[in-house]
């Protein structure tokens, strides 16, 4: 299809699908026995100067930045884009690998640009870029589109797109990237089987337009309900009650009926009560090496719930693998069950594999843990490039559903285990699925997937649209899998606030009241995300109210 040492470059604006696209075609090509490697811009690998600027660019305050201004950031990106050209696109292109690059230049010059760089500046620092490009031409550019919820900035963006694929001087293939993963691929293979045959491994001055099927060349807006102005004056109210809290102000923490009555999540799954105790007590407390941190993790997130988790503790000390023996775990389960004992939490379902007898489902997952550390996918999981790659190699066991490998490979990335953008993957549950439909009437053919990207996406103008100050987690924006969560917690609160709105599974009861289990200590976040220090000094610097 493509010729040894090719350069396939996916460019467009945040959420169009690249990264899905991209790593779809890279699984073709090496299921095809061709050498390829994924490269992202600035560049994503712990420990490179790429991952350092991805840092400051969406987390400043958490890197220790009071401010940078929008010219300094961008030559940032450009500074990491030269060290990835020069440490691993030149290489693999030598070595005779196609390359896809998740973003070019292009991106560069648009988001500066529009962020308010200086553009004198920004010629400037492309030329530098293109010069350690040297004689490395992309074979072809695929520059992704997708029509967004009532975006004006999308708009410029894209508009920005066009203008650069108007007068470049590499091939440039538009694709609508509306319909399924598969339609997308099968539109790109077909364009670079023809590229493959009639243009060299260098630029040519053309536009390429696609065969795009009937289906994906037209998409109608997608319909927002009354439930999606909810979906985001919900998160604002719940990340204030959040902050009301950790300031230690006297309930009631909100005006809100609904909120004050009924049992919801944070706007961040990381502030929730388990995840809290997760990170702190559970990942970061205890033996750190890969092993031990992914056995505690996997087994505290089986059952999910604190209570279990001290009743090990309690009964052998600490839990470590090393001393870990089947007879014994079992024993203090199946106690905790004979007592009338809850050990599951009941904020998902685990599934049974099939083991319908009393006390059998834990043991099936005590052996499924085992299984899990003796195949040494501790140390498999940390040599994943990517988290839809880790979250690949969890669903790869039993009774790991779609869902279920999500939620634990988020966890197991609250660790120094894994170290992914929770910006990169979200898979929508089940409650999610149901909110979404709520949400919108018409999903316009895009996806549950697709809309939680562009909710992520467009959060700052969706905000400011409604006037809602939302107070951010102190400079980390709300991710997919925050995202993915709201959608779940709005699903049950529009069976209250909008019960004429009905999701797929047909609920309109809530299972759980509000509950307080007393003073919020000060949270405490993976380290990686550099926030604990603002955190610990709370309440200054929790906002006072």
């Amino acid at each position: 299809m493509l010729r040894p040492g090719s350069l396939v470059v996916f460019e467009g604006p945040d959420g169009v699908g690249k990264t899905t696209l991209a790593l779809a075609l890279l699984d073709r090509l090496r299921a095809e026995g061709l050498q390829a490697t994924y490269v992202s811009f600035p560049g994503g690998e712990p420990g490179t100067l790429g991952r350092h600027v991805y840092e400051i660019h969406h987390n400043a305050h958490g890197a220790g930045l009071e401010q940078i201004s929008p010219t300094s950031l961008q030559l940032l990106h450009v500074a990491a884009h030269i060290d990835t050209i020069d440490t691993r696109i030149r290489p693999a292109l030598l070595a005779g690998e196609t390359v896809l690059l998740d973003r070019f230049w292009w991106s560069t010059w648009i988001y500066g640009l529009l962020g308010g760089a200086d553009p004198t500046s920004l010629e400037m620092m492309i030329a530098l870029e293109k010069h350690h490009w040297k004689h490395i031409q992309p074979n072809i550019i695929l520059l992704l589109e997708r029509p967004r919820l009532m975006d004006l900035f999308a708009s410029r963006l894209s508009s920005e797109y066009q203008k650069l694929a108007a007068r470049s001087e590499h091939p440039v293939l538009s694709l609508v990237n509306i319909g399924t993963v598969p339609q997308a691929l099968n539109a790109v293979l077909d364009r670079l089987a023809t590229v493959a045959r009639g243009t060299p491994p260098v630029c040519e001055s053309r536009t390429v337009t696609p065969r795009v099927p009937a289906t994906l060349s037209r998409l109608a807006p997608a319909k927002p309900t009354v439930v999606y102005d909810t979906y985001w004056r919900f998160a604002a109210e719940r990340q204030e009650i959040f902050f009301r809290r950790v300031a230690d102000a006297p309930p009631p923490w909100t005006a809100d009926p609904i909120l004050r009555r009924n049992k919801f999540t944070n706007a961040y799954r990381a502030s929730d009560r388990v995840s809290q105790y997760l990170i702190r007590h559970v990942i970061y407390e205890g033996d750190m090496t890969p092993r031990e941190v992914f056995f505690r993790i996997i087994l505290f997130k089986i059952f999910n719930k604190i209570e279990t988790w001290q009743l090990l503790s309690n009964s052998f000390g600490s839990v470590r693998f090393s001393e870990y023996s089947f007879s014994r775990y079992d024993a203090v389960l199946a106690g905790a069950l004979k007592q009338g004992r809850r050990i599951y939490s009941p904020a998902y379902i685990m599934p049974s594999g099939g083991q319908g007898s009393p006390g059998m489902k834990h043991r099936m997952h005590l052996s499924l843990l085992e299984r899990m550390v003796r195949d040494d996918l501790p140390s498999r999981l940390a040599e994943m490039k990517t988290m839809h790659a880790a979250y690949e190699l969890l669903r790869g066991y039993p009774t790991i559903g779609p869902f279920l490998a999500y939620q634990y490979v988020i966890d197991l990335n609250y660790s120094t285990l894994l170290d992914f953008s929770e910006m990169e993957f979200v898979v929508p549950g089940p409650g999610a699925r149901d909110g979404i439909r709520k949400c919108f009437s018409d999903l316009g053919g895009l996806t549950e997937t697709d809309m939680i990207k562009v909710v992520a996406d467009a959060q700052d103008a969706e905000f400011e649209r409604r006037g809602l100050n939302f107070r951010d987690l102190w400079g980390r924006k709300l991710q997919l899998i925050d995202c993915q969560s709201l959608f779940c917690e709005v699903d049950k609160y529009a069976r209250l606030r909008h019960p004429e709105f009905s999701g797929l599974s047909g609920r309109t009861r809530m299972k759980q009241r509000f509950k307080s289990f007393g003073p919020v200590p000060a949270p405490w976040y993976p380290p990686k995300w550099k926030l604990n220090a603002i955190t610990a000094t709370r309440p200054d610097n929790v906002h006072s109210l």
